[in-house]
C-alpha cells in the first residue's frame, strides 16, 4: 500500500481512479481532514506505472480519455464517491517496514510488561551498562532505547520513530536504519551515561539522529527523494533547546544532542555514497 498523493477535488482523484482501474490497478481515496484527499495505490508492484500514469494525469486532468474512463466504470462502481478510511494496521504498514515496526512492538511489549509489576527486573536486565562487567553485555549498549517510563514517553518517541524512521526504512531501505539505530543507541547512550550516570531510556536519543540525518540528507542529496521539512526540524531544535533550559521535567537532554549529532554525521558519510534505493 503506496501513499501517492492528496488532492482537494475528490472528483479528480475519483478520474485518475476510474482511469487505473481500466489498467486494471486498484487505487483508493481516503479522506484526511481539511478537504484533502489522499489515493492510496493498493499493490507495490504497480507502483512504477502508476506513478507514471499520475505524471501524466496532473500535467493534463481534464483530456477526455480520463472522462471516458469515469462513464465506463459509473455503471460497474461500487459505492461511488464514499470513501473510506484506512484500518490502523494498514495506516501503520503503508510508512513503515519491518525494523520500523519491529522497534515500535518491542518498546510496546517492554512497557506493558514495566506496567505488570516487571519494570525494575526489565531495567536492571536492559540499561546502559554502569557496573563493573556490564561494558561487555553488547545489548546494553542499544537495548536502553527501548525502555519507556511513561505513556506520553513512549507515544511521543514511536511516532516520531514512524515519521522519520518510516521513511528512511522505505527510501534506503531496512538495513540502513537499523544501522543508525544501532549507532545512534550506543553514542547518545555514552553521552548520557558519561553525564547523569544510567538511569535513563527512551528511542528519544534515536530520534534525534533520525532528525539529524534526514536534515543532511535533505540538503545534501534531494535526488534520495527523502523530505524533511523546515518547520518540523526547527520545532524539533526548539525542544532540544528547551529541554535543556526548562527545570520542570527530567530530560535525556545530552543523549538528544549526542544523537542529533551522531545522525547528521552518518548523513555526511552517507550524502557521497548513497544510491537511491
Amino acid at each position: 500500500m503506496i501513499r501517492l498523493i492528496t488532492l482537494q477535488s475528490p472528483r479528480m482523484g475519483q478520474a485518475f481512479i476510474d482511469y487505473m482501474a481500466t489498467r486494471q490497478i486498484d487505487i483508493q481515496m481516503m479522506p484526511e481532514g481539511s478537504g484533502q484527499f489522499a489515493l492510496w495505490l493498493m499493490k507495490d508492484e504497480d507502483k512504477i506505472e502508476t506513478e507514471a500514469e499520475l505524471k501524466l494525469f496532473l500535467e493534463d486532468p481534464g483530456n477526455s480519455k480520463y472522462q471516458a474512463s469515469s462513464w465506463d466504470m459509473a455503471e460497474t462502481r461500487r459505492n461511488p464517491f464514499k470513501y473510506s478510511t484506512p484500518s490502523f494496521l494498514a495506516m501503520l504498514k503503508a510508512k513503515a517496514g519491518v525494523v520500523t515496526l519491529g522497534i515500535m512492538l518491542i518498546c510496546s511489549v517492554i512497557f506493558v510488561l514495566q506496567q505488570v509489576g516487571l519494570a525494575q527486573a526489565i531495567f536492571s536486565a536492559l540499561h546502559f551498562p554502569a557496573e563493573d562487567g556490564q561494558q561487555w553485555q553488547i545489548w546494553r549498549w542499544f537495548t536502553h532505547g527501548l525502555l519507556h517510563f511513561s505513556a506520553m514517553h513512549i507515544i511521543f518517541n514511536l511516532l516520531w520513530w514512524w515519521q522519520f524512521g518510516g521513511d528512511i526504512e522505505q527510501k534506503l531501505g531496512s538495513r540502513k536504519l537499523l544501522e543508525i539505530f544501532l549507532v545512534s543507541a550506543a553514542v547518545s547512550g555514552t553521552g548520557q551515561y558519561w553525564v547523569d550516570g544510567a538511569n535513563f531510556g527512551g528511542l528519544s536519543g534515536v530520534v534525534y539522529a533520525l532528525v539529524g540525518y534526514l536534515w543532511v540528507i535533505t540538503w545534501k542529496r534531494p535526488d534520495i527523494g527523502l523530505e524533511m521539512p523546515r518547520p518540523l526540524i526547527g520545532f524539533m531544535l526548539v525542544w532540544l533547546v528547551l529541554g535543556f533550559v526548562q527545570p520542570f521535567m527530567a530530560i535525556a537532554n545530552t543523549a538528544h544532542l549526542a544523537g542529533l549529532i551522531s545522525g547528521a554525521a552518518l548523513g555526511m558519510i552517507d550524502s557521497s555514497r548513497l544510491t537511491r534505493r
